[in-house]
């Protein structure tokens, strides 16, 4: 089983809630694919067994043999090309100003450059490169570059595996499918699983759902929250992955809170649990200490009937 916690923006308390559910079932599996903000490993302290590398494929160009012809520029759906005066050339310092026929206003260029943060390393430019030699080879060669890393660890002998960004690039999608299929390689299907996705409803986010069994949405009482919640939803159900409601600090907006509870009972979509305020959290994770190991807390009463009603509907 492949439960996945997801929230349609940042801050509402996903990771709050996933690493604590893992705390309660202490056997399950957890991964960490909120690649871009990894905090679980905060908690949860796994001992790391292996660090992988993970690269996207990005172009670098001769410049010697590119004929300024402007076809990779026109085919790039990322706009990570740019054709300055008669040839390409890599560079990385480009604020993307897109005065792409004139010199560059921020003096980052000469020629051109690719920007390696908005390539998705899809290929195209190489494809349709009209620069080529006899051997087929052409003026735009596709190399790797890393753009994070995955890690194998474990919490007292359960697997566990997150992964890392590398600051400014943009290939989350890619390295959330590596976590999972590192992980996946390794287990049983019959092994309980909790995935804490990113928030959004983005790349990483889809990565995320993919093959989940259950999207449990963490809610916050607030208008963007409600929002948000219904985007995820709306994107969970795409997949055909059945969704259950968590709503976080449902006491400081209990207005909010009703709202988000009628779109559930409107949308059939199951409430499975509500986590009042409860200031022992802030003090919980300011010393990287899970709300668990405060058992008289509302909050950790909270999350042990959130996973009652959970194993509830899994049962």
């Amino acid at each position: 089983m492949r439960i996945s916690v997801l929230s349609g923006k940042g801050g509402t308390g996903k990771t709050l809630v996933s690493t604590n559910l893992a705390w309660v079932l202490q056997d399950c599996i957890y991964i960490d694919c909120d690649i871009e903000e990894p905090n679980g490993a905060i908690f949860l302290k796994p001992e790391i067994e292996m660090r992988k590398d993970v690269s996207v494929n990005v172009p670098r160009i001769n410049e010697d043999k590119c004929r300024g012809c402007r076809e990779c520029v026109s085919f790039c759906r990322f706009n990570a090309l740019a054709y300055i005066k008669d040839k390409l050339k890599v560079e990385e310092n480009c604020l993307n100003c897109g005065r792409c026929e004139e010199l560059c206003r921020f003096g980052a260029i000469e020629n051109g450059r690719v920007n390696i943060f908005d390539c998705e390393g899809c290929g195209v430019c190489e494809y349709f490169c009209t620069a080529r030699e006899k051997n087929g080879i052409s003026a735009i060669r596709l190399k790797d570059n890393v753009s994070g890393y995955t890690y194998l660890s474990r919490i007292d002998g359960e697997l566990f595996s997150h992964a890392e960004l590398k600051t400014g690039n943009g290939a989350s999608g890619k390295l959330v499918t590596e976590v999972r299929k590192k992980l996946f390689n390794n287990i049983s299907n019959e092994e309980l699983l909790i995935i804490d996705g990113s928030p959004g409803i983005g790349c990483p986010v889809i990565a995320s759902i993919t093959g989940a069994d259950m999207a449990l949405v963490v809610a916050e009482p607030t208008l963007s929250g409600l929002h948000d919640m219904k985007r995820i939803v709306e994107t969970a159900r795409r997949f055909g992955t059945e969704c259950v409601v968590c709503i976080n600090k449902h006491d400081i907006n209990p207005e909010i809170t009703r709202k988000i509870e009628e779109y559930c009972d409107n949308e059939g979509i199951y409430n499975a649990g509500r986590i009042p305020y409860d200031p022992i959290v802030p003090e919980a994770i300011n010393i990287n200490k899970s709300i668990v190991e405060y058992p008289e807390s509302s909050a950790c009463k909270a999350v042990k009937e959130l996973w009652k009603n959970l194993s509830g509907i899994l049962s």
